[in-house]
């Protein structure tokens, strides 16, 4: 540390004179600020309109941005939409499930700047983000130039070592948004939801990256402010924006649902108001269902055992969208029936289950009495595991 020191004192400390220790500080806080104004004004208030921010914090994060990332606030909120719009398929900006996890990695920053120059894009998913005065006339059109004022600010205050300083800051999001949570959040991790992409949770406390390590509940339920959901998840991003909200500087418009059951211990009968809940929380349901279905599959892999050299990865088969099943993706389907009635009968349950939430052309009293005639079924099998989430999905309340 002495030696750094001298070095430091030898070509100059800057304005501030900063030891090795507080600049290092410093640099963990600036970036830190970066990620808190990249969840909190570009995720979850400008793309998911989860949030109203007072033009307090507004104007600072945009700001922040400026110098730190130089982000368009269009271009990032665009491109991100676009991506839920088009989540793993070849329209995604950013899907490391078509694009390979190390090109996302590598050159995820290179995939944003490509489809940043994309005028459709811009025009489609753009809508709603600031067009005042300042974003036309300076953000948007000197957003190199922000950049460039940070690197003038840092070898001002930190002398030469203030060029390492701004090279962390640009480097800070193109590392762990363009490649962590664009590329492993969509590889990795666990899934409290059985969403319809590919995302997952990396961890469950979400500090490093503002709470966006959290992705697949973010996925599930894209316009909740809040990241977190298990009780053991926390999301810094939401505690942030609680301190906002206690001091009049932000509004939550909305969280996402809170799973809930009757707890009386009387049998529930099967109602409207069952259906609604059922319908409300139906990733918990279908997330709780794959889990039976994976221990079936587990229990059933003797019988299997013949055909698991000719079907690859059978657990994917089993948990993929019905609707894009390839052709001998369905019949491999049919012999891996052929061979577990048990793994037949869960499957099209699951189908039959999440035509509850599919057939929006149906009366409600149409679902009503389908989903009656499912937990009927469900009842009367021989399957324990069965006979429990029915018992489940008749307890859920709103």
């Amino acid at each position: 540390m002495d030696i750094l020191s001298s070095i430091i004192e030898f070509f100059g400390g800057g304005i501030l004179n900063f030891s090795v220790g507080k600049m290092l500080i410093w640099t963990l806080i600036a970036t830190h600020i970066t990620i808190a104004s990249v969840t909190i004004f570009l995720h979850r208030s400008q793309a998911h309109r989860s949030l109203d921010l007072h033009a307090i914090p507004s104007h600072f994060f945009r700001f922040w941005l400026w110098i730190t990332t130089g982000m368009v606030t269009k271009e990032w909120v665009s491109i991100h939409r676009k991506h839920h719009a088009k989540c793993e398929t070849h329209e995604d900006p950013h899907s490391p499930q078509t694009q390979g996890i190390k090109k996302i990695l590598l050159e995820g920053a290179e995939l944003y700047r490509i489809e940043s120059k994309n005028q459709e894009t811009l025009e489609k998913y753009g809508h709603g983000t600031p067009n005042d005065w300042i974003e036309r006339n300076l953000y948007t059109k000197y957003s190199w130039q922000g950049v460039a004022l940070m690197l003038i600010l840092n070898v001002a205050l930190f002398g030469v070592f203030g060029l390492t300083i701004w090279a962390i800051q640009m480097l800070w999001i193109p590392i762990w948004a363009a490649g962590v949570i664009n590329g492993l959040g969509h590889f990795v991790g666990y899934r409290n939801f059985d969403a319809a992409d590919a995302s997952t949770n990396l961890v469950p406390w979400g500090i490093l990256i503002g709470g966006e390590e959290l992705h697949n509940n973010h996925h599930t339920y894209p316009t909740s402010a809040r990241l977190s959901n298990k009780w053991y998840e926390f999301d810094i991003g939401w505690f942030y924006i609680r301190i906002l909200e206690i001091c009049k500087l932000a509004k939550v418009k909305k969280i996402a649902p809170t799973v809930k059951f009757n707890k009386s211990p009387q049998a529930v009968s099967v109602s409207e108001s069952t259906l609604q809940a059922l319908i409300h929380h139906r990733y918990d349901a279908m997330n709780k269902y794959k889990r039976i279905l994976l221990s079936a599959y587990q229990q059933e892999a003797n019988k299997l055992k013949l055909q698991a050299n000719k079907i690859q990865d059978i657990k994917a088969l089993l948990l993929k969208d019905s609707k894009q099943l390839t052709e001998e993706e369905k019949q491999n389907l049919s012999i891996i029936f052929n061979n577990s009635k048990t793994l037949q009968t869960l499957y099209e349950m699951r189908l039959e289950l999440v035509k509850l939430w599919e057939k929006s052309h149906h009366t409600s009293e149409q679902l009503l009495q389908s989903l009656r005639e499912w937990c009927q079924k469900a009842e009367n099998s021989n399957m324990p595991s069965l006979k429990a989430f029915a018992n489940r999905v008749q307890s859920y309340v709103i």
